[in-house]
């Protein structure tokens, strides 16, 4: 049977006879034994203004730039090419690899957008991300990290937020978007065919939203790109995200034993800052409903990596929420409900420069997320550095001792083996 007769059974639920398959190798990271331990380096190849505010300082009070995509359009082809070689030169260099391995990490995450790998005519993004991604990948390899790429944006938004290089609707499902988006994860895997050594994984898309995309269209796209990526190789890891949906009542048995296709890792992200309800909790809460994750994560049938996550019990970091926008925290973002308090040390600066009752109430929260996770096949951090933010600044956190050396180890062990708050003050 051939691979696209396969494909398309498996996508219709029926019964597949497995296909010829290709090399047969062992993936260059052993995803049933070991954990995986790892950062995202968000904001470099895919720009996120409130990871680099600097860049979008000139629109802070409005002018219409909000994302990548606005971006490049306002400042024309030749200056937005000008300033963005200037921060990918700079913002992730292979220091930044070496002192990635230093701690004790041993995956990168790396979020790229289809404009880098098959631009759609009509477009202002400009490209030149790729040298920049070949020499990350031989700084990991050199640094004897394992990579996983992640197509962070889709033409037309698959969700509409400015993370997927484009703020407003989600039409990713309209016109030659997917197969425009399927022809992007097809560079991607050919680019890097060779280098399954380091690159372990593929994720075929970040955070498809399931409230604005048809699900049974989503499911044909993972099982179209898992064959993509096994055009190339047998060995790869292939990834998908969970839109949003319950990783055991949602997914168990999609793409799982039995279904034609192998080596899929669910990816789920786990933020509780973005609604008032999340906002609104006290760090003992913020702790008992990351322990409530474990049990979650571990009953899912496939590879299950918790592929974003964060320090924040707050979304105060300035224009986290989008850029010139407020907090849910402190009642300044629009439509918000309550105040919870107020975002000093938190909306900006450094790790150094927060409140030492934050710093605590973090260091904890911080530890029972990493018992959580690794409960299955373990978690990439968001992000590896902001240039403002230091609830969410993992190479500045670990500089500062709130997350443990090594990461095996715990100055509060056992938060999430018992229903007693072990916070100081918050008992």
């Amino acid at each position: 049977m051939g691979l696209l007769k396969a494909l398309t059974l498996a996508a219709a639920g029926l019964a597949v006879v497995h296909a010829k398959p290709l090399r047969e190798r062992q993936l260059a990271f052993n995803y049933n034994d070991d954990k995986v331990r790892g950062v995202n380096l968000g904001g470099w190849l895919v720009l996120e203004p409130w990871i680099t505010p600097s860049l979008f300082e000139p629109w802070a009070n409005g002018g219409g730039v909000v994302d990548e995509y606005t971006f490049t359009q306002v400042l024309g082809q030749s200056a937005a090419q000008n300033r963005l070689e200037q921060h990918w030169a700079t913002f992730i260099t292979e220091a930044d690899l070496k002192e990635i391995a230093s701690v004790g990490l041993n995956h990168v995450r790396i979020p790229v957008g289809y404009w880098a790998l098959n631009p759609v005519a009509g477009d202002p993004y400009v490209q030149g991300q790729l040298p920049y991604l070949d020499l990350a990948i031989k700084w990991a390899r050199g640094a004897g990290l394992k990579v996983m790429l992640d197509l962070h944006g889709a033409p037309g938004s698959q969700n509409g937020f400015d993370n997927s290089g484009r703020f407003g609707s989600i039409a990713w499902q309209s016109g030659d978007n997917v197969p425009n988006t399927l022809a992007a994860i097809q560079t991607l895997a050919n680019r890097y065919k060779d280098d399954t050594d380091v690159v372990t994984s593929i994720e075929l898309l970040n955070e498809p939203a399931n409230w604005g995309n048809d699900m049974n269209l989503m499911k044909k796209f993972y099982y179209d790109g898992w064959g993509n990526v096994r055009t190339t190789s047998s060995e790869t890891a292939v990834v998908i995200h969970d839109a949003f949906l319950d990783v055991q009542s949602y997914w168990n048995g999609f793409m799982g034993a039995g279904s034609g296709v192998n080596n899929v890792i669910l990816d789920t992200h786990i933020y509780q800052i973005f609604s008032d309800g999340e906002v609104g909790m006290n760090p003992c809460e913020h702790v008992q409903k990351a322990c409530s994750a474990g049990p979650k994560v571990a009953g899912t049938d496939k590879w299950l990596v918790v592929g974003e996550w964060t320090g924040a019990q707050t979304d105060c970091a300035r224009w986290l929420n989008g850029l010139g926008k407020g907090a849910r925290y402190d009642k300044t973002f629009p439509g918000a409900k309550n105040y919870h308090g107020n975002c000093q040390g938190k909306f900006q600066g450094t790790v150094d420069g927060m409140l030492e009752v934050d710093k605590v109430n973090l260091e904890y929260y911080l530890e029972a997320q990493l018992d959580a996770y690794e409960r299955h096949s373990g978690w990439v951090f968001w992000t590896w550095k902001t240039e403002t933010a230091p609830e969410w600044h993992f190479q500045n956190l670990t500089r500062a001792g709130l997350i443990p050396q090594p990461l095996t180890s715990r100055k509060h062990p056992g938060q999430c083996d018992t229903s007693t708050c072990m916070i100081p003050g918050n008992q």
